[in-house]
């Protein structure tokens, strides 16, 4: 085992970017991601990181210059929040088309307006069809491990594509939490140089990004597709790897008590030790509830996600964004449509809540569970609302 540490989680992550011998590191701070990327200039301001760091003018830059770094052959990094995100948002879709092997870590926050510095996962899912491997973190030590999955993952010769890992903002990002910290060696061959397929070089000359005519838009779309869908072989070998090396294994759905559930509530983030303790209590009540935490987002883990809940009566969704004017948060749609053709199915009752940062206890949790089993009791199937809305 590594040294254990206390640490905030943003330090932790960038000590582990700092591990991951990044390149070039491009940043704008926004509240909640800007320790990560003010420790990163501390460490290349001391020396302890050779790195190129660029300071830009607005987050649109910030991944501009990883797209022109990775390019280049670079190990490249960025980090944004929330709008930072949202005027990001062009060049993320421009990232994944390129094939470039960018990793960014989003401290997920609410999209204004009204204007809220604190967590939801309004942002990221802004950008949930762009293309990039979407991880999201439980806690600190995720964070920190999936830094190093991501860009071995990201880098792979049979992927080539960026990877995002969501953190929720001050939820995780601001938190002191125990971290075990990865000897450099043990890194250093997890995560050997990147060695680029095609790279921007005076001495070859290729176009990167050149415009297509209709006749083969579609066709790129395809082997985008391809591409990602392809990844999750990859991601699966890049995890037991990982897993084989520090005894932490991850999986694109992670369960708790949900083996035997006739109910399972479905979360991402880090609301999944919350509800945790909201499980163990019903237990001990003698109610049949369990949990699945949604660690991989994109490619969406669809047979992985059927056998964990395929077995339950009904699925408790529950959302941290809202897709206004669609039918509900954007994970049940999500889960609805993984669940479609299947001739027996649960039943999924969908919340929506902590938005902007609201506060979810484990006896909302708990609430949320009973509101659904009554609900669905009665008749309702297609359940959707916003929690603890006040009248």
């Amino acid at each position: 085992m590594g040294k254990r540490v206390g640490m905030e989680v943003s330090i932790a992550a960038a000590e582990a970017v700092k591990q991951a011998n990044v390149d070039v590191i491009s940043a704008y701070p926004i509240t909640p991601q800007t320790h990560v990327v003010e420790h990163l200039s501390e460490l290349v301001a001391n020396g302890e990181l050779d790195a190129e760091f660029f300071c830009v003018e607005s987050e649109h830059s910030a991944l501009s210059v990883c797209v022109g770094s990775e390019a280049t052959g670079a190990r490249s990094f960025t980090c944004t929040s929330s709008q930072g995100l949202a005027l990001m948002s062009e060049i993320t879709y421009i990232a994944s088309a390129l094939r470039l092997p960018i990793v960014m870590i989003i401290a997920n926050r609410a999209l204004s307006a009204p204007i809220s510095i604190w967590n939801d996962h309004s942002d990221v899912m802004s950008i949930r069809d762009c293309g990039w491997i979407q991880f999201f973190a439980e806690n600190g030590q995720d964070v920190y491990d999936h830094v190093f999955i991501a860009y071995r993952l990201a880098e792979d010769r049979n992927v080539l594509l960026p990877a995002i890992i969501n953190m929720d903002g001050f939820t995780l990002s601001h938190v002191i939490e125990p971290i075990e910290f990865i000897e450099q060696e043990k890194i250093d061959r997890f995560l050997p140089p990147y060695q680029p397929v095609h790279r921007l070089h005076p001495d070859r000359p290729v176009s990167m990004g050149g415009i297509a005519l209709p006749p083969i838009f579609t066709e790129t779309k395809k082997a985008h597709e391809v591409a990602l869908q392809g990844s999750m072989p990859k991601i699966l070998e890049t995890w037991k790897a990982f897993g084989d090396m520090t005894g932490r294994y991850y999986q694109p759905v992670e369960t708790y008590k949900a083996e035997d559930a006739e109910t399972i509530m479905v979360i991402m983030g880090s609301f999944g030790e919350t509800a945790s303790a909201a499980v163990d209590l019903m237990r001990e009540e003698g109610r049949s509830v369990g949990l699945a935490k949604i660690r991989l987002w994109r490619p969406f883990p669809f047979e992985a996600f059927k056998q964990a809940t395929l077995h339950a009566k009904q699925l408790v969704v529950i959302d941290r964004a809202i897709s206004i004017g669609g039918p509900g948060g954007p994970v049940a749609s999500e889960v609805k449509a993984a669940l479609y053709g299947e001739p027996i199915r649960p039943v999924v009752y969908n919340f929506v809540a902590g938005l902007g940062g609201r506060d979810v206890s484990p006896s909302d949790f708990i609430k949320m569970v009973d509101k659904a089993e009554i609900e669905i009791e009665e008749g309702n199937r297609e359940g959707y609302e916003i929690y603890g809305v006040r009248e």
